[in-house]
């Protein structure tokens, strides 16, 4: 049986500094791994457990990073062990192979943007009209694929983002806010097709994923099983699914557990707990 992992990065395996969740005693904290550094700074952590878990990983099952980052952003993380063959990248807009965006993926997508959703710039001068400079920080697209506001949230005003959703849904585009984040992605662009499309080149017949935002949502129902940590968007919402087991941890530590899950579905024999 050939497995396929699919996982997503930010506050699932690696964690910024504000997302690690350290609440023991400082002397029992775990060490700690940087595996990005951006302006000169350390942006992303994983416990030393988690680096040897994730090195042990690519020996039992295919690791697919699979991230809502740009390619630019994702290749600032240096994970530990070897580079992955695959990788997925603008919430499945690039499919990486070697490092490398795929250009037939590329065509595939655009061309059901182009059939099912309204434009980028329809939406994004939408955004921008109903966005108020009193709450809104920054506005960003990313990879001429999905655009993104930076908000004030504890300033937005009650029903803006219901209202938002519908006006986007009836375009072909979700809306979800995560954290200070208010998200417009056309509905085709979703990691579960990409991951897909790699599972068919790659022959596996099983999928393993983990997730914390609604952004995984669609990942972790298309899994054949999925964890999701005691933290996130999924977490506060309250959101399960059967094959999905919900854990108990929260921060970095939970990191290092979905890492030990992977491998005690996919090493043989089962990896050690």
């Amino acid at each position: 049986m050939t497995t396929l992992v699919a996982s997503d990065l930010d506050r699932t395996l690696i964690y910024s500094p504000a997302a690690l969740g350290l609440t023991m005693p400082d002397a029992e904290a775990p060490r700690l791994l940087c595996v990005e550094v951006y302006q000169h700074k350390p942006l992303s952590y994983l416990t030393e457990t988690a680096a040897a878990l994730l090195t042990e990983l690519p020996r039992h099952a295919d690791f697919v990073p699979t991230t809502t980052r740009t390619r630019e952003q994702y290749h600032r993380i240096r994970l530990p062990g070897p580079p992955p063959e695959f990788a997925i990248c603008a919430n499945g807009g690039h499919l990486l192979v070697d490092g490398e965006s795929d250009p037939g993926w590329q065509r595939t997508v655009a061309a059901r943007l182009a059939d099912e959703c309204a434009t980028l710039e329809e939406v994004r001068r939408h955004l921008l009209a109903a966005a108020d400079p009193a709450w809104l920080l920054k506005e960003r697209v990313a990879e001429d694929l999905f655009a993104y506001l930076v908000v004030e949230r504890a300033l937005l005003p009650e029903g803006w983002l219901k209202e938002l959703a519908e006006w986007a849904d009836a375009r072909g585009w979700t809306v979800s806010l995560q954290g200070r984040k208010v998200y417009a992605v056309p509905k085709p662009l979703t990691k579960s097709a990409a991951m897909r499309e790699v599972a068919r080149r790659s022959g596996a017949t099983r999928v393993l994923a983990a997730g914390d935002s609604l952004l995984d949502t669609d990942l972790l129902l298309d899994a054949d099983r999925a964890w999701r940590p005691g933290h996130g968007e999924l977490a506060d919402t309250g959101w399960s699914a059967p094959h999905v087991d919900v854990l108990d941890e929260r921060g970095v530590v939970a990191g290092e557990e979905i890492l030990r899950r992977f491998l005690s579905c996919s090493a043989e024999p089962p990896y050690p707990a």
